[in-house]
Formats: C-alpha cells, sequence, structure tokens
C-alpha cells in the first residue's frame, strides 16, 4: 500500500470522516451518488495534448531572447513563432487559439523586437477593461525589465495620477488603456502626444472577441480615427489582434481594422486532459415543469470541489446571483468546519483595490475559490484553477469555453461543469448536451457605418483634425464623409472654408466637446456610488441601469456575502445609502416594459397576421419587488418602487394577431393572450439559438399594434423580439428575413417537448397552474390559426 496525499493508503476503504482531496476524488464521489449521477446528462473526457515547439527566431533580438530565457523559455510554441515571422513581414494580424495558450506572446513579441531595436518606437495596447491593463502592465514591467529596456509601460485610465500621466505622454515606450480612455482622453488632446503618435508602431488589440455589437462598432470608428490622427503625426501603425475562439476570427478583425489581416489560429500550446461535465438538476414537480434550483445545486457542487481542496472558479449570471451562491457557499463551509474566507467574490460594482486584492489572492493560492460574473471571462491572471462551475447557460459556446478556458491551466486533471438551470435555452442545451462539444462557435458582428454611430465619430474626428475636401474616413468614401460633413455642417457643428483649389476644408465650429457625448458602451458614464452609513465609506458603486433594480429603497444590496438595505436613494446626486442588516431574504425587481414602433422598415402581410421590422422605443420601469427567502427560494413579500423610467431606442421584429383571430377560439380572452405570451417565449427561444446569441442580448414583450401593453381592453396583439442594445445590431432584421423558418421552427420546439401542457422548455416559465392549464395546447392553436405548419 501507499500513502496518499489525503492521508489514506491505496487500498484501502476511507473512514466517513476522511475526505478525498484533488478533481479525481470528486468526479468518484458525483458518480457515486444517487442524486448526482442520474442527471450528468454530459460525462466526457477531452483527451490531452502535447505541445508542438519551433525554436527562437533567427532575427529575435538579443535584448528579447534574453527575457525569454530568465523565464525558463528556450523555445516558442508554434503558433507564437509563426505570429511573430507574420508580424515581420508588415502584416495585421489576429491570433485566435484557445485561453492558456500564450497569446500574450503572440502580440508581446513584435513590440519587444521594436523597442529593443528603434529607441522611437512606441506602441499602444488596448484592453476591453481597466482591471485587464492593470494586470497585464505588472506582467509587461518584468519582461522588459528581464530584457534591458527603459522605454517603461504606463496604464494610462482614470485612475492614474496627473504626474504619471505627464511622464506617460512624454517618455513610456508602451501606453496600455482601454477604448474609453483612448476616445475621451488621448484622441482628443493628440497635440500632447505628437512623440507618441509619431513613433507608434504597433496597436495591440487584446479580447477581441468582447468587441462586438454597438461596443465593437464605436471601437471600430476610435480605430479609424485613431489611425488618421497617427497619419498626421507621420505614422502608419500595424494591428495585431488576439480573440478566444470565436466563429469569424479573420472577418471580425478585418471589419474591425478596416482591412484584411492575416490569421494565426493552430495552436501549439499543450493541452491537459479536460473533463466535461452537464448537469441538468431534477424535476422537483413534474406538473409545473420546475426543476430544483441551479443556484442552490451550483453552491452544492461548488462547495464539494473546495472542500476536496480544488481551486475553483464559479461563474454566476448576475450580481444578485453571484452573492446568493457566495452566501450558500459560505454557509456550507462553515458546517464543514472551513474557513468561509477561502471563498470570495468578484464582479462589477467592487472598487478598483478591492478588485485588485482578490485578484491578488487567487494569483497566489490564498483563496480556493471566486464566485465571479462574466468579468472574469476575459485573461485577468488568477493563478492556476482546476475547475470551472457556470450556474446556468453563459449565453454562446464562445462563452462557455471561454470560462472553461479558465481551469487547466496546468498540466493534470482539469474540470469543466455547466449546470443548466429552467429556462428555455438552457433546456435545450441539456437535451443536446454532446452537442456542446463539436458547436461551432458564434460570429461576432459590427457595423461600424451604422449612421448613428458613424456621424458621432465623424463630428469627434473633425474636432481632432479638420477634414480635407477630398479625404475619406479609413474605407469610408470620400462621398460618404462629404454628405455626412454636410449633414453636420447644416447644423452647425461644422463649418467649410473654401481652399485655392475649389474644395472645401472642415473645420470643428460648436463649443461643446463631441467625444464627452459619445458613450462608447452605450450607458451612461454617470455611476452611482453606495455609501455604507455606519462607517461612511463609499463601498461600492453602480451603472446606472442596474441601480434601477438593485438599489431602489428597502432592496437588499449583496456585498462580499453581507446584506445591507438601501435606506435612501438620492437620485439626482447619484448616491445610494445603505446599513448592514442581516435579513432571511433577499430582493428581486420586477420590470413593466412597453415597445413603441417609431417607424417600419420592412413589413410582410398575411391574411391571419402581420410581421415587420423597424425602429422602437423601449420604455422599461421597475414597478416592485419580491422578497425571496434565503435557501428555500419562497417569496415572502412584495414591496412597491417609485422610480423614473428607462427608455431606449433599438430596433424589433414584430407579429401582429388580429383580433379577429383572438376572438376566433372558444377560450377565454385572458387565456388566449396568455398563449400568446407562450408562444413568443418559444420564439425567443428558437431566435436566440438560431442567431447562436446570448438569450439576453434580445427582448421580448407582447403589446399593442402600437406598443399598448396593457392588454385590458380589445387591440390587436403584437408579439416583440428586439435588440437589447440601443440602436441594435441587426439581430430584428436576420430574425425578419428568416420569419417563415422561425415560426415553423417554433412549432417544431413545442410539438417535439416532451411535457404534456406546457413547462418552462417550451411555452416558458409559470406555463401551467390552476389557470392556465393548456397553454401549450392553445399556442399551437393559435400558430395554426396562422397557417404554420411545421418544417417537413
Amino acid at each position: 500500500m501507499q500513502l496518499r496525499s489525503d492521508g489514506s493508503f491505496s487500498g484501502e476503504r476511507k473512514t466517513p470522516w476522511q475526505r478525498g482531496h484533488g478533481v479525481d476524488a470528486v468526479l468518484e464521489q458525483w458518480r457515486r451518488d444517487r442524486d448526482v449521477a442520474p442527471n450528468l446528462v454530459l460525462d466526457e473526457v477531452l483527451p490531452s495534448a502535447e505541445a508542438v515547439f519551433a525554436p527562437f527566431p533567427d532575427t529575435l533580438a538579443a535584448p528579447v531572447v534574453q527575457a525569454l530565457k530568465a523565464r525558463g523559455l528556450t523555445q516558442l510554441y508554434t503558433h507564437q513563432a509563426h505570429a511573430f515571422a507574420l508580424s515581420q513581414t508588415g502584416a495585421d494580424l489576429v491570433v485566435a487559439t484557445p485561453t492558456a495558450s500564450g497569446k500574450s506572446l503572440c502580440y508581446l513579441l513584435p513590440v519587444l523586437q521594436s523597442l529593443a531595436t528603434d529607441r522611437e518606437a512606441r506602441a499602444l495596447f488596448l484592453f476591453p477593461t481597466k482591471a485587464l491593463s492593470r494586470d497585464q502592465e505588472a506582467s509587461l514591467h518584468r519582461f522588459m525589465e528581464q530584457a534591458g529596456l527603459a522605454h517603461g509601460a504606463v496604464t494610462f485610465d482614470g485612475d492614474t495620477p496627473a504626474d504619471a500621466r505627464r511622464s506617460a505622454r512624454e517618455k513610456s515606450g508602451v501606453i496600455l488603456t482601454n477604448p474609453d480612455m483612448l476616445h475621451t482622453g488621448i484622441l482628443p488632446h493628440h497635440a500632447s502626444w505628437a512623440r507618441f503618435f509619431a513613433g507608434l508602431k504597433y496597436v495591440v488589440v487584446d479580447e477581441l472577441h468582447a468587441y462586438r455589437g454597438v461596443f465593437g462598432s464605436h471601437l471600430a470608428n476610435v480605430l479609424r480615427r485613431l489611425e488618421r490622427v497617427a497619419k498626421f503625426h507621420g505614422a502608419s501603425p500595424k494591428f495585431l489582434c488576439a480573440s478566444a475562439t470565436i466563429g469569424n476570427p479573420k472577418e471580425h478583425a478585418s471589419r474591425m481594422v478596416g482591412r484584411e489581416v492575416q490569421l494565426v489560429s493552430e495552436s501549439g500550446a499543450p493541452r491537459g486532459e479536460r473533463q466535461v461535465l452537464v448537469y441538468n438538476p431534477p424535476v422537483v414537480n413534474a406538473e409545473l415543469g420546475i426543476r430544483q434550483s441551479y443556484i442552490k445545486t451550483s453552491a452544492r457542487l461548488t462547495a464539494d470541489l473546495v472542500k476536496a481542496g480544488v481551486p475553483t472558479l464559479l461563474f454566476g449570471q448576475s450580481r444578485n446571483g453571484v452573492e446568493v451562491m457566495l452566501k450558500y457557499l459560505r454557509d456550507a463551509l462553515v458546517a464543514a468546519r472551513i474557513d468561509p474566507d477561502v471563498v470570495h467574490a468578484y464582479r462589477g460594482g467592487y472598487l478598483p483595490h478591492a478588485r485588485r486584492e482578490i485578484e491578488t489572492r487567487l494569483r497566489e493560492g490564498q483563496m480556493k475559490c471566486v464566485v465571479a460574473t462574466s468579468a472574469l471571462e476575459l485573461g485577468i491572471d488568477v493563478g492556476s484553477l482546476d475547475a470551472v462551475v457556470c450556474a446556468g447557460w453563459p449565453g454562446s459556446v464562445a462563452a462557455l469555453w471561454q470560462r472553461f478556458g479558465r481551469a487547466g491551466r496546468r498540466q493534470g486533471t482539469s474540470l469543466s461543469l455547466l449546470i443548466t438551470s429552467s429556462a428555455p435555452v438552457d433546456q435545450y442545451m441539456a437535451s443536446t448536451a454532446k452537442r456542446l462539444l463539436s458547436a461551432p462557435a458564434e460570429q461576432a458582428r459590427i457595423d461600424p457605418d451604422n449612421v448613428e454611430v458613424l456621424v458621432q465619430h465623424l463630428k469627434c474626428a473633425a474636432f481632432e483634425l479638420p477634414f480635407e475636401g477630398d479625404e475619406g474616413f479609413r474605407e469610408v468614401p470620400a462621398a460618404q464623409v462629404r454628405d455626412a460633413l454636410g449633414y453636420l455642417a447644416e447644423h452647425r457643428v461644422v463649418h467649410a472654408v473654401a481652399t485655392p483649389g475649389g474644395q472645401a476644408t472642415w473645420h470643428w465650429s460648436a463649443d461643446a466637446y463631441p467625444a464627452n457625448d459619445v458613450s462608447l458602451r452605450s450607458i451612461g458614464w454617470d455611476n452611482f456610488v453606495i455609501v455604507d452609513l455606519s462607517t461612511d465609506k463609499t463601498m461600492a458603486e453602480m451603472d446606472w441601469r442596474s441601480t434601477h433594480t438593485m438599489l431602489h429603497e428597502q432592496a437588499i444590496y449583496q456585498h462580499e456575502g453581507r446584506q445591507f438595505q438601501v435606506e435612501r436613494l438620492d437620485f439626482e446626486n447619484h448616491k445610494a445609502f445603505v446599513r448592514p442588516v442581516e435579513p432571511d431574504y433577499y430582493t428581486d425587481a420586477m420590470t413593466f416594459t412597453k415597445v413603441t414602433v417609431m417607424s417600419r422598415a420592412h413589413e410582410a402581410a398575411a391574411p391571419t397576421h402581420e410581421l415587420g421590422t423597424g425602429d422602437v422605443s423601449v420604455v422599461e420601469r421597475v414597478v416592485g419587488y419580491k422578497k425571496i427567502k434565503f435557501h428555500t427560494h419562497e417569496n415572502v413579500g412584495y414591496g412597491d418602487v417609485r422610480l423614473p423610467e428607462m427608455q431606449m431606442h433599438t430596433t424589433a421584429v414584430w407579429l401582429t394577431v388580429p383580433e379577429a383571430v383572438v376572438q376566433s377560439f372558444s377560450a377565454p380572452r385572458p387565456d388566449v393572450m396568455d398563449a400568446l405570451r407562450g408562444l413568443l417565449s418559444a420564439m425567443h427561444t428558437v431566435a436566440a439559438v438560431g442567431l447562436m446569441v446570448d438569450p439576453r442580448d434580445l427582448g421580448q414583450c407582447v403589446g399593442g399594434r402600437e406598443g399598448d401593453g396593457r392588454g385590458s381592453a380589445l387591440f390587436d396583439p403584437t408579439l416583440y423580439l428586439y435588440d437589447s442594445v440601443p440602436g441594435g445590431v441587426g439581430l430584428s432584421t436576420r430574425l425578419f428575413d428568416e420569419r417563415e423558418s422561425l415560426l415553423r421552427k417554433t412549432r417544431e420546439l413545442l410539438e417535439g417537448c416532451a411535457c404534456d401542457e406546457g413547462c418552462p422548455a417550451c411555452v416558458g416559465p409559470g406555463a401551467v397552474d390552476a389557470v392556465h392549464r393548456g397553454r401549450k395546447t392553445l399556442a399551437l392553436a393559435v400558430l395554426s390559426a396562422l397557417g404554420v405548419t411545421a418544417l417537413s
């Protein structure tokens, strides 16, 4: 017999008080557990892969080779060598290899090479978040010190002190920043950055997959402005992009930088063995189709991993979900006599110093588990993790594997576990779990030529430099730019000055500072601060939209596993005042949504229904909140909320059912309306899966033909699916183009569901109760009345 690391001998039967250690021990325990094993709908092993190496390139500068050897490297992975070779030909490139494959070296080597061979060379690194740029700054500093390079690297963001900003402009060889700071803090003041822009050789865009939709469309225009300013100062930088696995990395990068890029996608990095599991919680109420809480299940299974000493990352869907799971995990560890402080939360809203402390403690192995939102999907270095648990479907195949890739950064077995909720898309994924191993990653889409986005950045560009008469805007033709500038001139924000050659030069003429009025992320900069009344200190911050649902008066705000009650919300001064409490419940906001059609782009009429797409106004208002008891999740009370409405202009696709069709059913009108809500829920599921987008990217609402969602009077019921981001990203247009397939596949989903009368997996939550029995049957009858038959 041999001694194991847990103190037992091989071949010896464990006593009840002995705990297994490591991933393998937990897996063995789950596979024997009669409460767990039957619900594992996927239990597969992804084999390990050996590294494929390449020697250091002969042209690699001696200081860079010296730095690599100081880090213990004697050769490169093949994809790193390939990326370096492409960069030396002057190509723009995108590296799209799996998480933890060493993508950073693919862009660091060309940058360090240029710094080592040219004292005046400069580089700009763009990261989607401040936390990520700070994390990369420390790593880059060490690398440059090992190479003996004195150029310096500085993070330039809103937290950078004034004296450091001055030093960054004048001396730093590498600037690390985020798109927002480049947009508002650097480009409008490019004259102060003349030396930096004159020497700009490379622009690094890390986490390229994060730039999609409106945010990505804005960034593409910021890069247009960046190239324009660099050209003015005599530089022509090359772009080095890094992306997690997405369906169209080359197309996406080419669209982002305005020209064709070279793709590096064959990874030479090693990969440890990975156990991939999907757990579908058991049905606890067959009649209602309700499954065991995925929140509680995720906390319970994660507790098993923490007790076994497995460094684990648990991803939640929301801030509230993260804090609830943190509480449940700590309660479980206290019961097992384990220090609860080995588990911490990481999410948006924590103050910068708190986030950095969590990152450091996790990296140094002081914490065994972090419960996080998507903030940790990105490449922040959190050390070696052996397990990732996803509580709920993260919205896309790409996001799932991005999260799973956070574990297994060292050799040995790692665990990737998805725990599905009762949501329709989750249940679809559970029913086709095997497909996850081979499913293609979704495509990232942007529309930088969206008129609303483009015009905003033309204003910013005109403020930075006058437009010459025949000047385009990177790949935007000069004629289109002239038309847009003419429109701006009519509104007196630019004016044309005739040149001797007869062409006009367009100058900025307004008093306003345009970049301040353009938010890249389509959310306000005006965060609310959260003040703890017991200490009179600021403890966190919250974005404007989330404040409505999480910081209304009497809400239970959860922070680092503790509960605080919101005593007062000062909406005008953007402050929320909270005090610590110990309730046995948390709060969940209820919202009312109303959609109004502003303009119609396309319509298709049939004898029994109408389909259309166009611009809409979406108004959301938080109308109340529920009190949800910890652990049992019982609803133990309600409260009212009185806050201003939130309004957004976006695009939608809609299905209008004439009142005559509604009246043709023998069922009472409220039952038909309920069936239509179930039908919309099924359409939403089919749309999200068909478009391969996060279900949260599509909003849904039942209203009237012109958006009257009260449902109290007779009106033509209308089902809306709308883009969840202001301005839209083209999802509704794609749905309209596939409208017949959308309806037929919706019927297939309903007919193919194993339930009798409806469940959360088909016609949505709350499908069957004493009043609404037969919701599924009636929804199918509505489709028949509309002439929708299943695909053959």
